[in-house]
């Protein structure tokens, strides 16, 4: 069976709302899907697609085919999970203040 993860369309005229499908290839655009992995609103400015990216790496090593418009969601989307990490590592390893209050009571913090 060939695997495809594409757009399937939903919302009503005008005001469309997509979800990121994994799908049969041979299957209608809004027809049968195996499993949702993300949304896409384009009406929403700015980031507006949301992705399960580890289901995305495991159908794509199944031998799934993104089509090229959830391909560059992929992209926009590890991109602003690489730049957003950083930032919450460097606030997970610098907490000096939970070292003084996690002393055992009776002895002075340093």
């Amino acid at each position: 069976m060939a695997v495809s993860i594409r757009l399937r369309r939903e919302g009503t005229k005008n005001s469309p709302y997509y979800k990121v499908v994994v799908a049969d290839r041979r299957s209608p655009r809004d027809g049968k899907f195996i499993e949702i992995i993300g949304a896409y609103d384009p009406k929403k400015p700015g980031h507006n697609s949301t992705l399960k990216i580890d289901r995305i790496e495991y159908w794509i090593s199944k031998g799934a085919q993104p089509s090229d418009t959830v391909r560059s969601f992929i992209k926009q989307n590890k991109k602003a999970t690489t730049t957003s990490k950083p930032s919450s590592q460097v606030e997970a390893e610098s907490p000096q203040s939970t070292q003084a209050e996690s002393s055992p009571p009776g002895e002075p913090a340093d």
